[in-house]
């Protein structure tokens, strides 16, 4: 049904015009809220609910992604590790990203949270706090990128060595398999750009297909059962940290398996009614994360039957399905249907990372702003930022011919930064005052909101801690953690990046509030008329 809205605004020009008397469609409500944003709209609304559903599920994959970072769990604490970290490692990742959503549901756009911290800061630190958390958070999911193209290509090096065990893939030919899997998988985004929905649609779809395989082939070729009480059982870890330091290590390297969470704000201008889907993405891709990869490690906990050579082996999930399975052939089925599912999550991943940086540059928050925020006319896509992304990854696979210690540390430093840009903008909220600050929005959590961003800011500071720390005592030169050294290297370079570019060219994007107030009460209107009775300062 279309609807009036009756205020002024500004034309893309900035001429003021009145659009009292036009009639809007949800699809121009979705373009009246991002000229609101600052920002005119590029980009094809090609993602419905489902698709988009299916981009924020394929880059977080809980099981999938779980399966390639569960032996280190086991090595803390055994199974108790394993299951117990993973719960509440969704209970912290659920309530960070929960207090993201409601901001992204009051100011959607692709830009995400270096947006949300340039709205909500005060005027004299709003630009230097969008350009820090801006190119922390493209770094962060090019680096996402990374991790999960050296997944696809150790999981590859894995099923070879199973084939023939004499063989060890030397650092230069994983490499290999990195520069293939980039290709291979930056291919489709460029050939289906116009239909990028059907793509995610069916890396969802395999992915539920494919735990539910890894699942219930078990269940029916399994000869071993452990004792219920052997999933609790304390006291199994070997990594030298006392139980306690091992236990809250085991839930940060959960965190890996609702890593990316914030992958479908960085689509709201390719979706129609971003404030309400967004959200609701975000937390259903938490929801089937969880409710996919507990059962399925519930189960091979269950039919493990070599704790030790599962901590041991160079490919701790193949080692766990063998087990569980009893077939050569069968691990080796389900095992390469796991890499079809690590390659097909990969064209979501660098339709996030082109888009980001995208939008980073469209408010000049790049060197070369005006080349880089074009979007190709034929492609309908940033293309250029998306091969500036490729072209990052690339050169970072380097990395691991040098040290493939340095390389997973940057790898798994991913969490943690992105964890900062979930909590940054909750924190500048909570200060700057969530009553005056938000506009009506879909989501709007009330007081529940004030717990997910003051936990947001306490958390992160915990998380800092957790994941600068070895993974193993005594401490070697292979089990050295660079991830604090990262850190501080990758604000050092942002800052004098701010400092030679950044003060003098970002400008972030300019905010309508009436346009953006009254344009969000007519969505409240057609989808949550309770809400309009919550009476909001702008």
């Amino acid at each position: 049904m279309a609807t009036d809205l009756k205020i002024d605004s500004k034309d893309q020009d900035g001429d003021r015009v009145s659009i009292a008397q036009c009639s809007l469609t949800k699809d121009n409500i979705d373009d009246a809220i991002l000229r609101a944003n600052g920002h005119k709209s590029e980009l094809k609304r090609q993602f419905n609910w489902l698709s988009a559903l299916g981009l924020g599920f394929s880059i977080t994959n809980s099981w999938a992604g779980y399966l390639s970072c569960f032996g280190q769990n086991l090595i803390y604490g055994g199974p108790l590790s394993c299951l117990i970290g993973l719960v509440i490692a969704f209970i912290v990742q659920f309530t960070v990203t929960l207090g993201l959503s409601e901001i992204a549901s009051a100011f959607p756009s692709t830009g995400g949270q270096y947006h949300f911290c340039y709205i909500l800061s005060p005027p004299k630190t709003k630009r230097f706090a969008a350009y820090v958390i801006g190119w922390m958070s493209t770094l962060a999911w090019w680096i996402v990128t990374c991790s999960g193209i050296s997944l696809a290509a150790a999981t590859l090096g894995g099923l070879v060595n199973f084939f023939h065990p004499e063989f060890v893939a030397s650092s230069w030919q994983i490499y290999l398999f990195y520069v293939a899997t980039s290709i291979v998988t930056i291919i489709p985004v460029f050939i289906s750009s116009k239909r990028l929905a059907w793509t995610v649609q069916t890396a969802l779809f395999l992915s539920v297909l494919g735990v539910t395989l890894f699942l219930f082939i078990p269940l029916g070729l399994h000869k071993h059962v452990n004792d219920g009480s052997y999933l609790v059982k304390p006291g199994l870890g070997n990594s030298g940290w006392n139980t306690g330091t091992a236990f809250v290590l085991g839930i940060s390297n959960s965190l890996y398996a609702f890593g990316g969470t914030d992958g479908a704000i960085h689509i709201s201008e390719e979706m129609s009614q971003p404030g309400r889907r967004v959200p609701q993405v975000i937390i259903m891709t938490m929801v089937i994360g969880l409710i996919t990869a507990l059962p399925l490690f519930i189960a091979l906990m269950y039919f493990m039957t070599d704790l030790d050579a599962v901590r041991d082996s160079a490919l701790p999930s193949m080692e766990l399905v063998y087990q569980a399975t009893g077939n050569r052939n069968v691990t080796v089925f389900l095992i390469s249907l796991l890499l079809i599912v690590f390659v097909l999550s990969l064209p979501s991943q660098w339709v996030t990372s082109g888009r980001i940086a995208w939008a980073l540059a469209r408010d000049n928050g790049t060197p070369f702003s005006h080349y880089f925020s074009k979007v190709d006319e034929r492609l309908v896509f940033p293309v250029r930022t998306t091969i500036a992304a490729f072209i990052f990854v690339l050169l970072y696979g380097l990395l691991y011919l040098a040290s493939t210690t340095a390389f997973n540390s940057i790898v798994t430093s991913a969490v943690l930064f992105l964890n900062i840009t979930y909590a940054v903008p909750q924190g500048i909220l909570l200060f700057q005052g969530r009553n005056k600050s938000l506009p009506p929005r879909y989501l709007n959590l009330g007081i529940v909101g004030y717990i997910c961003n003051t936990f947001s800011i306490l958390w992160i500071a915990v998380l800092g801690v957790l994941i600068s720390m070895p993974p193993e005592l005594p401490v070697y030169t292979a089990t050295m953690n660079y991830t604090s050294v990262i850190l501080v290297g990758l604000f050092t370079v942002i800052l004098i990046a701010w400092y030679f570019d950044g003060r003098h060219n970002f400008e972030g994007p300019q905010i309508d509030w009436d346009l953006l107030k009254e344009a969000n009460i007519q969505v409240l209107q057609a989808a949550h008329p309770m809400h309009l009775g919550h009476k909001i300062n702008v």
